[in-house]
């Protein structure tokens, strides 16, 4: 058996970044990716391949409660989803840890509060090279200093719809975005400014994600040791049940078996709490760490749409994702309950527009209806309810899901539909689905959290403040399983902000 002093698994936000936050402790360390590296190849930057084709995504079947199949766009790789995220990377908003009152019920207070996050976040933000303005989105959290790069740009006809938006009187501004770029020195920019980002694999690693920005660097320790293609499937604890003594793991037909004074979960919200699942044994029948019965319960995805404006307009841009909205993130004079988040996606091709038209649309059509559109994309808060969980039955994963708090959300959708029909020379919106397909909502678990929410009380958590399992003493699960409630921004940079606590916490206990 190989002895280590942590072990982490998991390389996404959470883990990728946990390698990097522990890599000059001198501590011996081992990581393990159920994935490997995404290759560099021509298809990265291949709607076809990449849309229509999930390239990039989970070849797995996973279950609703009813029996009925769906492929998770989910993606086993080293830097997790972070590798085909949009980038977005936004705090959450200091009420959202205050709990929040919806239309459609409350979200719990949680057990720190955004003050106490507020140094990690902006180290977070150093570390995946966001881009941003202080002092222009109306909703921002207080902030110790400004962005550390300057915002990225609107190409003109963001440009102009922005000053639309500003003539109107609403408050557009410049989208967080962690990308490599170098506006005033292009020539020496790792990133191009393309229009193949959002969504896709980086084929020239200009986006900021958790594989480029913290596990490669990270690796010129000797001391760490990652393993690719390696899956945890058991953790296995003494027989008090109070310690995690051995990680079990594979390799196609190859087994492992190896140790570590401390273990790191960091699969993803739902594969966390399935592999904390599959390790019930005599101490914990109901699954590792799970007393509280709350291992793979509370699941959030957010409530996410996404809509294809036409306009008479031909909109040339190519790096669109670059503006956003939350003038309706807490409602507004006619409606008191939050509505949710607007900002541009990546700018749409006919080939990613393609399945949600007409199947006689002619290509022309297509190609038409995408270089006049510009591309919004919707994030609601949804509400963490205890049925809507994760469970294992026989090998298989089961995912339960209700939707929740949609009236606001559609209210959001609605009322943004408004706005561009006033500001902007807008013909029609056609709901648009690159991440989500409208026959299989579930697929879409970019935004997963609360599997196993953190909370100063075991009867209701599975993890304490610093996201130790209450049960087990050694076993850490860090990535977006802690959320008490979802927000209705992008979760990677409170997952990167949280991680970055947590090794400090680490650090310390290891001395």
């Amino acid at each position: 058996m190989n002895q280590y002093d942590i072990i982490i698994i998991g390389t996404g936000a959470g883990g990728g970044t946990l390698v990097h936050a522990l890599k000059d402790s001198g501590k011996k360390i081992l990581v393990l990716e159920r994935g490997t590296y995404l290759p560099r190849e021509k298809e990265n930057w291949d709607s076809i391949a990449v849309f229509h084709h999930d390239r990039y995504h989970t070849k797995e079947v996973w279950k609703t409660n009813d029996e009925k199949d769906f492929h998770p766009q989910t993606g086993y790789w080293v830097g997790g989803n972070t590798k085909v995220y949009g980038a977005a990377l936004f705090r959450l908003r200091e009420k959202n840890f205050e709990g929040v009152t919806h239309i459609d019920g409350t979200t719990p207070e949680w057990p720190l509060k955004y003050k106490d996050l507020e140094p990690y976040y902006t180290e977070a933000e150093k570390l995946f090279n966001v881009h941003g303005k202080m002092g222009e989105d109306p909703t921002e959290p207080f902030r110790s200093g400004e962005y550390p790069n300057p915002p990225v740009s609107h190409e003109p006809r963001i440009q102009e719809l922005h000053d639309e938006l500003k003539a109107k009187g609403y408050n557009p501004f410049r989208l967080p975005i962690g990308v490599r770029l170098k506006e005033n020195d292009m020539l020496n920019s790792p990133c191009i400014r393309c229009d193949t980002c959002d969504g896709f694999p980086c084929m020239i690693h200009a986006k900021a994600d958790a594989d480029t920005n913290c596990v490669r660097p990270s690796l010129s320790d000797t001391n760490i040791t990652l393993m690719t293609e390696v899956k945890a499937t058991k953790l296995i604890t003494d027989a008090s049940g109070k310690t995690v003594t051995r990680v079990e793991a594979e390799r196609g037909d190859e087994k492992f078996s190896f140790s570590a004074d401390i273990v790191v979960v960091a699969a993803g919200a739902i594969n966390s709490a399935i592999l904390l699942l599959a390790s019930a044994n005599d101490m914990h029948t109901n699954g590792l760490a799970n007393s509280s019965g709350m291992v793979g319960r509370n699941l959030m995805k957010h409530n996410n749409a996404a809509m294809l404006a036409i306009s008479t307009k031909a909109n040339p841009t190519k790096f669109q994702k670059t503006l956003a909205v939350n003038d309706f993130y807490w409602g507004d004079d006619e409606f008191k309950f939050p509505m949710g988040h607007v900002q541009l996606m990546g700018k749409s091709n006919k080939d990613q527009i393609s399945p949600d038209a007409p199947f006689f649309t002619p290509g022309l059509v297509l190609e038409e209806m995408a270089n006049h559109s510009v591309d919004w994309w919707f994030t609601g808060e949804d509400l963490p309810l205890a049925d809507n969980r994760v469970t294992l039955k026989n090998g298989q994963i089961y995912i339960q899901y209700t939707d929740t708090n949609t009236k606001g959300f559609e209210r959001l959708k609605n009322k943004w539909s408004d706005v561009l029909k006033d500001v902007d020379d807008v013909t029609h919106f056609i709901p648009h689905s690159l991440y989500l397909k409208k026959n299989i909502p579930l697929e879409g678990l970019a935004h997963q959290c609360g599997t196993c929410r953190f909370g100063n009380d075991p009867k209701n958590a599975v993890l304490d403040i610093n996201c130790i399992t209450h049960d087990v003493d050694n076993l850490y699960v860090v990535d977006g399983s802690f959320f008490p409630s979802s927000g209705a921004v992008n979760p990677s940079l409170t997952i990167i902000a949280n991680a970055l606590r947590v090794g400090e916490h680490l650090l310390e206990r290891m001395k």
